[in-house]
């Protein structure tokens, strides 16, 4: 009896350590797959993160010339080199006159080259503003324009004031008491 006793702990031994070694087996081949995935996902996410990079990089920067005074808005946007990618205005978005220089126009305004500029790929702006000669301030459309095209994603890089002023040219219309109605 003890001899039977023995000799079915020892197959049991046996087994458990014949289980254990296919244990460790597994256990050994699934570490593997895992150091696999391990090293393959690291230059997957370094790939993808150098993809972002790019794409970014690929976004390109524009100039955005805008003429507003108070009975229209001319917003003219350029390439760095100067070549004109699109031009849009206030008559082209409104059939009223009186509206082309309304803040709300300038909003329509920066939609359309926003959607223009996205399909170019450009990220980047430069804003160019001009008033009317001798004015103190844009048109009412300026700032809702540069609002907009900020709030569709672009990164305005520079904000400049072009606006003309003469420096002791032609005398001015009217005399000396300016004109009289």
């Amino acid at each position: 009896m003890k001899s039977e006793i023995k000799e079915k702990k020892a197959k049991r031994a046996i087994e458990e350590n014949r289980s254990e070694d296919s244990e460790i087996k597994i256990e050994e081949t699934n570490s593997e797959d895992k150091e696999k995935e391990s090293t393959e996902n690291p230059k997957k996410e370094k790939d993808s993160s150098k993809e972002k990079k790019e794409k970014e990089k690929k976004k390109a920067e524009a100039v955005v010339n805008m003429y507003t005074s108070f009975n229209n808005t001319i917003v003219h946007v350029t390439d760095m080199s100067g070549k004109t990618l699109t031009k849009v205005t206030g008559g082209m978005v409104t059939k009223h006159g009186r509206l082309k220089a309304n803040p709300t126009i300038a909003m329509f305004i920066a939609k359309r080259i926003a959607e223009n500029l996205h399909e170019i790929g450009i990220g980047s702006l430069y804003f160019r503003i001009r008033a009317k000669t001798r004015n103190p301030a844009p048109g009412p459309g300026a700032n809702a324009i540069i609002k907009s095209l900020s709030r569709e994603g672009f990164k305005i890089l520079n904000i400049l004031d072009t606006t003309r002023f003469p420096r002791g040219g032609p005398k001015v219309k009217g005399g000396r008491r300016g004109r009289r109605p």
